[in-house]
């Protein structure tokens, strides 16, 4: 019998509304400019060819609520509040009119940033792993089933920060729409329960430092929460 050299870690588990179970998340999927106001003030055009994906840890996804040290290595730390997707089906090469069948549930999410090192990582051609994918990167509130949260669309998205409003659109501003995304993404993965995929965010990005406290948004979900304290 094979013995392993280090215990593996607990599964990463989110809470879901009116559920005693727990979501255990599997993977983490971001699709990159998908609100074609955030790709302008990237200085950017939407691919409108096709979505592009970066990827994030599931160790490195941090529950709403948290006070997060500032991250090191970065002297522009920035928000991006996104709508969450959570799987609970499988599929490969799945036409759109069926992705949604995938979904389980839905969360608001905060897919932190490096802004900094995301930006020389541009410049010189390279990933983006160190400006997307580090400790308390992606933050998640707990999910609501598909079923009673409806069709993603008409649903308001915002961000606060220290209480001023910094984010604002609509799941219908979406450049690609989520039926699109699961589409497309499962022509690339073989998709599967306890994939989440981070949708994009709307205009408004912006710096965060200690003492700032974000409220993030999506109408009919639960409200994502996070504080920035001190550098570790």
């Amino acid at each position: 019998m094979t013995h392993i050299l280090f215990p593996l870690p607990d599964p990463v588990l989110v809470p879901v509304r009116g559920e005693t179970a727990a979501y255990a998340v599997r993977r983490i999927f971001c699709v990159g400019r998908n609100y074609a106001d955030h790709a302008r003030e990237m200085g950017a055009e939407v691919d409108r060819e096709a979505p592009f994906y970066f990827t994030k840890s599931p160790a490195h996804l941090t529950l709403s609520g948290a006070t997060i040290p500032y991250p090191p290595g970065t002297a522009d730390f920035q928000h991006e509040m996104e709508f969450v997707a959570a799987l609970g089906g499988a599929g490969f090469r799945v036409p759109a009119e069926h992705a949604m069948a995938l979904v389980y549930g839905y969360g608001a999410g905060l897919d932190m940033t490096r802004r900094d090192l995301q930006g020389v990582a541009k410049d010189k051609r390279r990933p983006w792993d160190t400006g997307k994918d580090f400790e308390n990167g992606a933050i998640l509130a707990p999910l609501t089933r598909a079923a009673d949260f409806g069709t993603p669309g008409p649903q308001s998205i915002t961000l606060r920060l220290n209480g001023n409003i910094v984010q604002q659109a609509h799941l219908g501003d979406m450049v690609w729409s989520l039926p699109e995304i699961i589409a497309h993404l499962s022509t690339l993965y073989h998709l599967a329960p306890g994939d989440l995929i981070y949708t994009g965010t709307p205009a408004g990005v912006g710096p965060v430092g200690p003492g700032d406290r974000l409220l993030g948004e999506v109408a009919g979900l639960d409200p994502v929460e996070l504080a920035i304290g001190p550098a570790a």
